[in-house]
C-alpha cells in the first residue's frame, strides 16, 4: 500500500482543498482508495450524477484520473473517472495520443464517489489482467482535475515535471507498483 498527496500546478485562485489517497496493487488488481478531496469541497463543481456511461472529455469538468505505463516501454493507459458516475480508459502507443484509443478490453469501471459536507471521495478496484500480466512493473501517475463553481479549473498530481500542466508526461509517473 501506497500513500500519496496531490499537489496543484502553480496557478491564482486555487482552491482551499488537499487531495490524498491510498493504492495498492495485488494480485492484479489495482485499487485506489480514499482518494479524497478535503477541505472546501463546496466550491468544486461536480457533474451531476447520471447513468454510468464511457464518454470523452471527461476532463473538461471535475475528473479524476490515473495513468499506468509498462516499465521501460512507450505505451500507457489513462483512466477517467467523473463524478457524475462517467467514464473512460484510453490506450496510447506513445506520449500524448500515439495511437490514442478506446480500451476495449473494458466495458466497465467499478468505482464510487461520495459526497459529504466535507469531502469528496472514490474507491476504485480494476483488475488488470485484460491488459498486463501480472509480474509486469507499473510506472503509475495520479492526477485530478478541480473546476470550481466560479469557473476555475486547476490541474493536480504527483509532480509536474513540465513547463505547463501535462499529465502525459513518463517522468510524471513516479509511483512504481
Amino acid at each position: 500500500m501506497q500513500t500519496f498527496r496531490l499537489i496543484p500546478y502553480p496557478a491564482s485562485d486555487l482552491p482551499k482543498i488537499e487531495i490524498t489517497g491510498q493504492i495498492e496493487r495485488m494480485e492484479n488488481r489495482l485499487s485506489i482508495r480514499y482518494y479524497v478531496v478535503t477541505g472546501k469541497t463546496g466550491a468544486i463543481l461536480l457533474p451531476a450524477s447520471s447513468i454510468p456511461v464511457r464518454k470523452h472529455d471527461l476532463w473538461r469538468a471535475t475528473c479524476f484520473e490515473f495513468f499506468i505505463a509498462i516499465q521501460d516501454q512507450p505505451c500507457y493507459w489513462e483512466f477517467n473517472m467523473s463524478p457524475s458516475g462517467n467514464w473512460n480508459v484510453y490506450a496510447m502507443d506513445a506520449y500524448r495520443q500515439v495511437n490514442m484509443r478506446e480500451e476495449v478490453a473494458f466495458t466497465q469501471l467499478p468505482f464510487e464517489f461520495k459526497k459529504t459536507n466535507d469531502e469528496v471521495t472514490l474507491d476504485i478496484t480494476v483488475d488488470l489482467n485484460p491488459i498486463i500480466q501480472s509480474e509486469t512493473i507499473l510506472e503509475m501517475g495520479v492526477t485530478t482535475i478541480i473546476q470550481t463553481n466560479d469557473g476555475n479549473e486547476s490541474f493536480w498530481g504527483l509532480v509536474h515535471p513540465g513547463l505547463q500542466a501535462d499529465f502525459h508526461l513518463r517522468n510524471s509517473f513516479i509511483l512504481e507498483m
